[in-house]
């Protein structure tokens, strides 16, 4: 057997992380249970088996299950104390598959209807943040995302919102949900007031629809980093234009098999993207419904795509890069990477 390092001890920052989708099968079970929520049949199977539900959204009834799953799921979150053990459980797993720092990606207005409203539950969030961040050591910010199944008035509250907290620990503004809805230039305007108020902009793109999607997100958005934005790798311009940019596409191989969008895990763009000077921070998504957190995504890198060593080292770097952690936390997370590299195989 071939001798490898440890992907696991890798320091990497994770920047594609959704704030239900980040949560402990176990947990849903228990909230579920502490609140009487009733969960679907395929969800409570599929979180008591262990092996992930069946998805796929490539058309839009696919993506309404999938959605309806994860409604679920964030109904299971009632309580300042629901969102305290979140937080606290995906920087313990982040920190078991080697993160040094986390973006955790939140719409406040999901859970405002069971905390008393937007502002409240925004707090709520960067408490636990704060506090789980200086309990674990695990560097922690949030970025706050408008969905595209809203109106873009919706949007621009968030950003003003989101602005509002920047010196509280929001470091960026996305744009999430079904992509094949809501065109970007409807969000620009709240695109606008994030990055006016310092923020990275950050809207998912290119996984559901084509390269249209990121191209969109970068001219109309004005995108520092994309959300997958794998079907950029059916455009070689694009793909050069990315490079060319250094905009970091956050890819999350496991979702993109999970939903669909590739057939099998050989499918995802990884060396397309890594070869044309694309800059990539792997991601788990929503390892509550996909099955896999984040150095499993490293390790798909490694056995399904061939990456050596030097070259998940510099993955790793590239994600640190495309972070918005302070230089010393990425000085001495690309210092840990470097050190990673020296260590014999085990």
């Amino acid at each position: 057997m071939e001798r490898v390092r440890d992907l696991s001890e890798l320091p990497k920052a994770h920047l594609h992380l959704h704030f239900t989708g980040s949560m402990r099968p176990g947990t849903v079970l228990e909230l579920a249970d502490k609140h009487g929520v009733r969960l679907p049949e395929t969800l409570t199977e599929a979180l008591t088996s262990g092996e992930p539900p069946k998805l796929r959204a490539t058309d839009e009834r696919g993506w309404f299950r999938f959605q309806r799953l994860y409604d679920a799921a964030r109904s299971c979150l009632r309580e300042p104390e629901d969102i305290r053990r979140l937080v606290r459980e995906a920087a313990q797993e982040d920190l078991r598959d080697g993160s040094g720092w986390l973006e955790i990606q939140v719409d406040p207005t999901s859970y405002a209807p069971l905390l008393g409203g937007l502002i409240p539950t925004l707090e709520i969030i960067l408490d636990a943040v704060e506090s789980t961040s200086r309990e674990t050591g695990l560097g922690m910010r949030v970025l706050v995302a408008a969905n595209r199944m809203k109106h873009p008035l919706d949007a621009r509250t968030l950003a003003r919102l989101a602005v509002r907290y920047a010196d509280r620990g929001v470091v960026g503004f996305g744009l999430s949900n079904d992509e094949r809805r809501g065109l970007a230039r409807d969000f620009d305007r709240a695109f606008h007031i994030a990055r006016e108020g310092g923020l990275l902009s950050a809207p998912h793109g290119g996984e559901l629809t084509g390269p249209a999607s990121v191209r969109d997100c970068l001219d109309d958005l004005h995108a520092a980093r994309i959300g997958h934005g794998v079907r950029a790798a059916e455009d070689p311009r694009l793909l050069k234009r990315l490079a060319d940019r250094q905009v970091t596409c956050e890819v999350c191989p496991a979702s993109n098999v999970a939903l669909g969008v590739y057939e099998k895990p050989e499918d995802v763009p990884l060396r397309t993207f890594f070869d044309a000077g694309v800059p990539m921070a792997l991601g788990a998504d929503d390892p509550l419904l996909f099955g896999s957190r984040l150095a499993a995504q490293y390790e798909i890198a490694r056995r399904v795509h061939g990456f050596s060593d030097p070259e998940l080292a510099e993955l790793a770097r590239q994600s640190v890069r495309g972070s918005a952690a302070p230089a010393d936390v990425k000085a001495r997370l690309l210092a840990g990477v470097d050190d990673w590299l020296t260590r014999p195989p085990a």
